[in-house]
Protein backbone atom coordinates (compact mmCIF):
# COMPACT_ATOMS: atom_id res chain seq x y z
CA UNK A 1 0.00 0.00 0.00
CA UNK A 2 1.55 3.42 -0.98
CA UNK A 3 1.37 6.36 1.21
CA UNK A 4 -1.30 7.53 -1.40
CA UNK A 5 -3.76 4.38 -1.10
CA UNK A 6 -3.07 4.51 2.87
CA UNK A 7 -5.02 7.95 2.71
CA UNK A 8 -8.27 7.01 0.28
CA UNK A 9 -10.76 4.14 1.97
CA UNK A 10 -12.50 2.49 -0.66
CA UNK A 11 -15.71 4.48 0.88
CA UNK A 12 -14.15 7.92 -0.25
CA UNK A 13 -14.39 6.41 -3.99
CA UNK A 14 -16.68 7.60 -6.20
CA UNK A 15 -16.98 7.07 -9.70
CA UNK A 16 -19.69 8.46 -12.05
CA UNK A 17 -21.12 11.03 -10.32
CA UNK A 18 -23.14 13.90 -11.40
CA UNK A 19 -22.59 17.51 -10.79
CA UNK A 20 -23.90 20.64 -12.03
CA UNK A 21 -21.24 22.67 -11.70
CA UNK A 22 -17.57 22.93 -10.12
CA UNK A 23 -18.78 24.02 -6.57
CA UNK A 24 -21.44 20.92 -6.55
CA UNK A 25 -18.88 18.58 -7.80
CA UNK A 26 -15.88 19.68 -4.76
CA UNK A 27 -18.91 19.80 -2.36
CA UNK A 28 -19.47 16.31 -3.26
CA UNK A 29 -15.46 15.13 -2.93
CA UNK A 30 -15.71 17.05 0.71
CA UNK A 31 -18.56 15.40 1.60
CA UNK A 32 -16.55 11.70 1.03
CA UNK A 33 -13.75 13.12 3.90
CA UNK A 34 -16.71 14.22 6.03
CA UNK A 35 -18.53 10.97 6.12
CA UNK A 36 -15.14 9.38 6.86
CA UNK A 37 -14.22 11.61 9.34
CA UNK A 38 -11.94 13.41 8.34
CA UNK A 39 -13.08 16.98 8.32
CA UNK A 40 -16.43 19.07 8.99
CA UNK A 41 -18.37 20.47 6.28
CA UNK A 42 -17.04 24.08 7.19
CA UNK A 43 -13.72 22.24 5.44
CA UNK A 44 -15.90 21.59 2.41
CA UNK A 45 -17.02 25.63 1.81
CA UNK A 46 -12.97 26.57 2.70
CA UNK A 47 -12.28 24.15 -0.73
CA UNK A 48 -14.77 25.72 -2.48
CA UNK A 49 -13.94 29.49 -1.37
CA UNK A 50 -10.16 28.98 -2.37
CA UNK A 51 -11.38 28.34 -5.97
CA UNK A 52 -13.61 31.11 -5.70
CA UNK A 53 -11.06 33.74 -4.47
CA UNK A 54 -7.84 32.15 -6.11
CA UNK A 55 -9.29 30.66 -9.26
CA UNK A 56 -9.21 27.27 -10.87
CA UNK A 57 -5.51 26.40 -10.19
CA UNK A 58 -6.20 23.37 -8.38
CA UNK A 59 -7.19 21.69 -11.82
CA UNK A 60 -3.13 20.32 -11.88
CA UNK A 61 -3.53 18.29 -15.17
CA UNK A 62 -6.06 18.12 -18.02
CA UNK A 63 -9.13 16.44 -16.28
CA UNK A 64 -8.34 16.34 -12.94
CA UNK A 65 -8.40 18.76 -10.17
CA UNK A 66 -6.78 18.96 -6.54
CA UNK A 67 -9.38 20.57 -4.06
CA UNK A 68 -8.30 21.56 -0.95
CA UNK A 69 -7.77 24.25 1.47
CA UNK A 70 -5.69 25.19 4.49
CA UNK A 71 -5.04 23.05 7.50
CA UNK A 72 -7.23 24.44 10.09
CA UNK A 73 -9.17 23.00 12.95
CA UNK A 74 -12.39 22.31 10.18
CA UNK A 75 -9.57 18.94 9.55
CA UNK A 76 -9.59 16.17 12.14
CA UNK A 77 -7.54 13.54 10.29
CA UNK A 78 -5.23 13.45 7.04
CA UNK A 79 -7.28 12.28 3.88
CA UNK A 80 -8.49 11.90 0.46
CA UNK A 81 -11.29 11.25 -1.50
CA UNK A 82 -11.95 10.57 -5.43
CA UNK A 83 -14.69 11.45 -7.39
CA UNK A 84 -15.13 10.77 -10.46
CA UNK A 85 -18.14 12.35 -13.17
CA UNK A 86 -20.06 10.66 -15.58
CA UNK A 87 -20.33 13.69 -17.56
CA UNK A 88 -16.99 16.55 -17.24
CA UNK A 89 -17.66 20.10 -15.66
CA UNK A 90 -15.99 22.99 -16.60
CA UNK A 91 -13.81 25.05 -13.67
CA UNK A 92 -12.74 27.73 -15.63
CA UNK A 93 -8.95 26.64 -16.33
CA UNK A 94 -7.97 27.76 -19.82
CA UNK A 95 -6.23 24.62 -20.77
CA UNK A 96 -7.08 21.86 -18.54
CA UNK A 97 -10.93 21.71 -18.71
CA UNK A 98 -12.94 19.80 -18.65
CA UNK A 99 -12.76 18.10 -15.29
CA UNK A 100 -13.93 14.66 -15.08
CA UNK A 101 -12.15 13.62 -11.76
CA UNK A 102 -11.81 15.47 -8.12
CA UNK A 103 -9.41 14.65 -6.06
CA UNK A 104 -10.15 16.35 -2.68
CA UNK A 105 -7.59 16.47 0.00
CA UNK A 106 -7.65 17.40 3.64
CA UNK A 107 -4.41 18.30 5.52
CA UNK A 108 -4.05 18.18 9.51
CA UNK A 109 -0.70 19.84 9.13
CA UNK A 110 1.46 20.82 6.68
CA UNK A 111 3.81 17.58 6.00
CA UNK A 112 1.76 14.47 6.45
CA UNK A 113 0.42 14.54 3.09
CA UNK A 114 3.57 15.07 1.29
CA UNK A 115 4.41 11.28 0.23
CA UNK A 116 0.93 10.64 -0.75
CA UNK A 117 0.92 13.81 -3.13
CA UNK A 118 4.13 12.68 -4.53
CA UNK A 119 2.94 9.41 -5.47
CA UNK A 120 -0.08 11.21 -7.16
CA UNK A 121 2.52 12.94 -9.02
CA UNK A 122 4.18 9.48 -10.39
CA UNK A 123 0.15 8.46 -10.96
CA UNK A 124 -0.54 11.50 -13.49
CA UNK A 125 2.85 11.61 -14.60
CA UNK A 126 1.94 7.97 -16.48
CA UNK A 127 0.01 8.59 -19.08
CA UNK A 128 -1.94 4.62 -19.20
CA UNK A 129 -2.41 5.34 -15.44
CA UNK A 130 -3.79 8.14 -16.00
CA UNK A 131 -6.41 6.95 -18.96
CA UNK A 132 -6.78 4.36 -16.56
CA UNK A 133 -8.62 6.23 -13.74
CA UNK A 134 -11.31 7.77 -16.24
CA UNK A 135 -11.90 3.64 -16.82
CA UNK A 136 -11.99 2.01 -14.07
CA UNK A 137 -14.60 0.07 -13.50
CA UNK A 138 -14.57 -0.63 -9.66
CA UNK A 139 -13.18 1.00 -6.71
CA UNK A 140 -10.72 -1.66 -6.89
CA UNK A 141 -9.23 -0.97 -10.25
CA UNK A 142 -8.61 2.93 -9.11
CA UNK A 143 -7.13 1.85 -5.90
CA UNK A 144 -4.56 -0.71 -7.98
CA UNK A 145 -3.81 2.13 -10.49
CA UNK A 146 -2.79 4.36 -7.43
CA UNK A 147 -0.91 1.91 -5.81
CA UNK A 148 2.51 3.08 -7.02
CA UNK A 149 4.50 1.17 -4.24
CA UNK A 150 2.69 -1.93 -5.33
CA UNK A 151 3.80 -1.36 -8.75
CA UNK A 152 7.34 -1.21 -7.91
CA UNK A 153 7.57 -4.82 -5.24
CA UNK A 154 5.92 -6.53 -8.23
CA UNK A 155 8.11 -8.26 -10.37
CA UNK A 156 8.42 -6.53 -13.57
CA UNK A 157 6.68 -8.99 -16.29
CA UNK A 158 9.55 -8.71 -18.88
CA UNK A 159 12.55 -11.68 -20.01
CA UNK A 160 14.35 -9.65 -17.32
CA UNK A 161 17.28 -8.36 -18.95
CA UNK A 162 18.16 -4.63 -19.64
CA UNK A 163 21.69 -3.88 -22.55
CA UNK A 164 23.62 -0.79 -21.52
CA UNK A 165 25.14 0.14 -24.96
CA UNK A 166 28.20 1.85 -26.52
CA UNK A 167 30.76 1.66 -29.07
CA UNK A 168 33.10 -0.96 -27.74
CA UNK A 169 31.45 -1.90 -24.67
CA UNK A 170 33.64 -0.78 -22.04
CA UNK A 171 33.35 2.69 -21.66
CA UNK A 172 29.80 4.89 -21.53
CA UNK A 173 27.73 2.02 -21.26
CA UNK A 174 29.63 1.02 -17.84
CA UNK A 175 28.40 3.61 -16.83
CA UNK A 176 25.21 3.59 -17.25
CA UNK A 177 25.23 0.29 -16.33
CA UNK A 178 26.21 1.46 -12.82
CA UNK A 179 23.47 3.94 -13.02
CA UNK A 180 20.30 1.87 -14.04
CA UNK A 181 21.41 -0.79 -11.26
CA UNK A 182 20.96 1.57 -8.49
CA UNK A 183 17.69 2.59 -9.67
CA UNK A 184 16.64 -1.17 -9.87
CA UNK A 185 17.93 -1.44 -6.48
CA UNK A 186 16.07 1.21 -5.55
CA UNK A 187 12.62 -0.10 -6.62
CA UNK A 188 13.43 -3.74 -5.31
CA UNK A 189 13.67 -4.97 -8.41
CA UNK A 190 17.95 -5.78 -8.75
CA UNK A 191 17.48 -9.68 -8.08
CA UNK A 192 14.90 -9.85 -11.33
CA UNK A 193 16.57 -8.19 -13.74
CA UNK A 194 20.17 -8.58 -15.50
CA UNK A 195 21.99 -5.35 -16.71
CA UNK A 196 24.14 -5.93 -19.33
CA UNK A 197 26.53 -3.63 -20.98
CA UNK A 198 27.78 -4.28 -24.43
CA UNK A 199 28.69 -2.93 -28.10
CA UNK A 200 26.96 -2.46 -30.81
CA UNK A 201 27.59 -5.65 -32.52
CA UNK A 202 26.67 -7.47 -29.92
CA UNK A 203 23.72 -5.82 -28.93
CA UNK A 204 22.05 -6.73 -32.20
CA UNK A 205 22.26 -9.98 -31.76
CA UNK A 206 21.39 -9.85 -28.35
CA UNK A 207 18.52 -7.90 -28.21
CA UNK A 208 16.00 -10.62 -28.70
CA UNK A 209 16.94 -11.49 -25.22
CA UNK A 210 16.26 -8.60 -23.62
CA UNK A 211 13.39 -6.08 -22.64
CA UNK A 212 14.72 -2.96 -23.79
CA UNK A 213 18.45 -1.24 -24.84
CA UNK A 214 19.26 2.25 -23.21
CA UNK A 215 22.00 4.35 -24.85
CA UNK A 216 23.03 7.74 -26.16
CA UNK A 217 21.42 9.03 -29.13
CA UNK A 218 24.30 8.52 -31.45
CA UNK A 219 24.44 5.01 -30.73
CA UNK A 220 20.68 4.29 -31.21
CA UNK A 221 20.97 5.67 -34.26
CA UNK A 222 23.53 3.19 -35.35
CA UNK A 223 21.72 0.10 -33.85
CA UNK A 224 18.62 1.32 -35.95
CA UNK A 225 15.19 -0.88 -35.29
CA UNK A 226 16.48 -4.05 -33.42
CA UNK A 227 12.89 -5.40 -32.00
CA UNK A 228 13.00 -4.10 -28.73
CA UNK A 229 12.40 -0.59 -27.48
CA UNK A 230 15.43 1.52 -27.34
CA UNK A 231 15.50 4.68 -25.00
CA UNK A 232 18.17 7.77 -25.46
CA UNK A 233 19.44 8.39 -22.11
CA UNK A 234 21.19 11.90 -22.11
CA UNK A 235 22.90 11.67 -18.99
CA UNK A 236 24.57 8.36 -17.88
CA UNK A 237 24.73 9.56 -14.20
CA UNK A 238 21.51 10.40 -13.83
CA UNK A 239 19.21 8.27 -11.46
CA UNK A 240 16.15 10.59 -12.53
CA UNK A 241 16.37 10.31 -16.05
CA UNK A 242 16.59 6.55 -16.22
CA UNK A 243 13.99 6.24 -13.19
CA UNK A 244 11.57 8.16 -15.93
CA UNK A 245 12.70 5.91 -18.61
CA UNK A 246 11.73 2.64 -17.01
CA UNK A 247 8.85 4.11 -15.90
CA UNK A 248 7.63 4.40 -19.86
CA UNK A 249 9.36 0.61 -20.82
CA UNK A 250 7.56 -0.45 -18.16
CA UNK A 251 4.35 1.10 -17.72
CA UNK A 252 4.38 2.29 -14.10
Amino acid sequence: MSALTRLLSPESIVLDASAADWRYAIQQAGLLLENAGHCTPDYTQSMIDTVAHNGPYIVLTPGLALAHARPSAAVQSTGLSFLRLSTPISFGHPKNDPVSIVIALAAADKTQHLDALSSLSTVLANSTRRAGLDKAATVEEVLELLDVDKQHRSEPQARNKILTVCGNGLGTSLFLKNTLESVLEAWGWGSYITVEATDTISAKGKAKEADCILTSGEIARTLGDVGIPVRVIDNFTSQREIDTALRELYDI
